[in-house]
């Protein structure tokens, strides 16, 4: 019985061998991913995006912008003066954080009397938010603080420096997300998830599954030319995503109460051009395997799983070491899920978020068209 088993073994992992794509996915996309997952999976949070809407411009103000940039927490993207400066920078998700200093700021410090800095955050990520709210008060706390003692001590005060405290206090505000409800940032993300997980593994299947049952052969006779086989292997995994979409929406507004602040139009429309991305990955998938074996592992160890990381979905693409982010460039998930959150959340319009539109189309375009290029349907 031992030596029929054993046999049995080796003749699996003979075979194994004999199927060189099979066997390099089996042992190098596992050490591919625990190399780059490794540095981008992060709970941490560090170089948030800051901007300053500074109305004083004084030495002081400048002084507490420098301790934001010099800490590593913090990237300080931009200084402005008018406070509505600042709500473009949050609605395309420049910055997170938002920071107003009043006009006069720098002369009641002088003058020893306490001052309040605005703090505002983009409550799209309630984790990231949160986390970067309690840095950026602790900041504003320790400037305070050291400016009330260094005034104290002008006046040869420092017991009253002790009993004073911080001469400045940080007013905090949320935006999109006034509760912080994680639920409302994840949902929306998930839905972008579903759709690249169903309608690249169908469509990955559509010419691999033909090849296998040695259809294909007989399509390549016929009089179909290459763009009729590629729409008639597309739209049904099309119609069955915008299927799926509208699904998903619904339960995310009428069950979970996700508010949908934009344009439900824009939201179909941006969601048709992602469709588009994720059918020309999953047929670019197909035109490389030759089982459905072979597609759908290809698929989900060096598509899916690095989507998934990669994208901002789960962690902060701001997080991810320098080495790591230009590759997040070449995701269209990542593109997807700041229209999906920023439609949802924030109600912006395609004055907003063109930028992530007409990336996700080019991908798009680029993906599907090296698809058709290698598949080898003749045409006419």
């Amino acid at each position: 019985m031992i030596r029929r088993i054993r046999l049995l073994v080796w003749k699996e992992l003979i075979e194994l061998g004999q199927d060189p794509r099979l066997f390099s996915l089996v042992i190098l996309a596992p050490v591919i991913q625990l190399v780059m997952l490794a540095y981008a999976a992060t709970t941490d949070v560090r170089n948030v995006p800051v901007v300053f809407a500074d109305a004083d411009r004084s030495a002081t103000s400048r002084e507490l912008i420098s301790r934001f940039d010099q800490s590593p927490t913090f990237t300080v993207v931009d200084v402005v003066t008018a406070g509505t400066d600042i709500n473009s920078y949050l609605e395309r998700g420049d910055a997170w954080i938002a920071v107003a200093i009043p006009p006069g700021f720098g002369d009641e410090i002088a003058a020893a009397r306490s001052q309040t800095v605005q703090v505002i955050a983009d409550g799209s990520d309630s984790n990231s938010a949160g986390v970067s709210l309690g840095y950026a008060t602790s900041v504003i706390a320790a400037f305070g603080g050291e400016v009330a003692v260094r005034a104290n001590q002008v006046t040869g005060q420092r017991a009253a420096a002790a009993a004073t405290g911080p001469s400045m206090e940080a007013q905090v505000r949320v935006w999109f997300n006034p509760r912080l409800e994680s639920r409302d940032f994840m949902i929306p993300g998930i839905v972008a998830l579903l759709l690249l997980v169903i309608t690249t593994n169908l469509s990955s299947m559509g010419i691999v599954r033909e090849k296998e049952l040695g259809t294909l052969e007989q399509l390549n006779v016929t009089p179909l030319g290459r763009s009729e086989l590629i729409l008639g292997k597309l739209l049904p995994y099309a119609l069955v995503g915008i299927i799926d979409v509208v699904l998903v929406l619904a339960v995310a507004v009428l069950w979970f109460e996700v508010p949908l602040r934009g344009s439900l139009a824009l939201l179909l429309a941006t969601t048709l051009i992602y469709l588009l991305s994720t059918l020309g990955l999953g047929l670019l998938v197909s035109t490389l395997s030759s089982t459905q074996q072979q597609a759908m592992m290809t698929t989900t160890f060096f598509f899916l799983m690095p989507m998934i990381y990669l994208s901002g979905f789960v962690f902060p693409i701001e997080n991810m070491p320098a080495a790591i982010q230009p590759f997040t460039y070449l995701i269209p998930l990542r593109y997807f899920l700041v229209i999906l959150r920023s439609i949802f959340l924030k109600g912006v319009g395609l004055e907003t978020i063109w930028p992530e539109t007409l990336a996700l189309a080019g991908w798009g375009v680029v993906i599907l068209a090296l698809a058709i290029s290698r598949s080898s349907k003749r045409s006419g």
